[in-house]
């Protein structure tokens, strides 16, 4: 594997972290901590940010191997976070609200997969 690769991964894993704590942060001060919308958040908005990448890179831009590991793996790969999820919707149903553990599992899926359908979708409509 090449040094400049795995750089790449790591600059971007670290702004990406970094960013994804101030998002979520940011989120909660603004929703409070009673529901994780922060990391719901972070989960859309990084999935719509990849269905971004991934249809300019296949309609109109062909990043260097490096910017592509540090966007795609790095940045958005630390932005996002599956464990943190995983760690909130049991925190929910340990606390008893199964309505919205149920909420934040069905709507994290459906709208992170939805967001990066959107992103894809709208951009072959303006890019085709």
């Amino acid at each position: 594997m090449q040094i400049q690769l795995i750089a790449a991964v790591a600059c971007g894993g670290a702004l990406g972290a970094v960013g994804r704590y101030f998002v979520i942060a940011q989120v909660a001060t603004w929703t409070g901590h009673g529901f994780p919308f922060g990391t719901l958040a972070v989960n859309v908005v990084g999935s719509f940010a990849m269905g971004v990448l991934v249809e300019v890179g296949a309609l109109a831009w062909s990043p260097s191997p490096e910017l592509r590991a540090f966007l795609t793996v790095g940045f958005l790969g630390a932005f996002t976070t599956f464990s943190t999820f995983s760690m909130e919707t049991i925190l929910l149903y340990e606390r008893g609200d199964l309505l919205q553990c149920a909420a934040y599992v069905a709507g994290s899926v459906l709208l992170s997969v939805g967001g990066f359908f959107a992103a894809m979708f709208l951009l072959r409509t303006a890019l085709t």
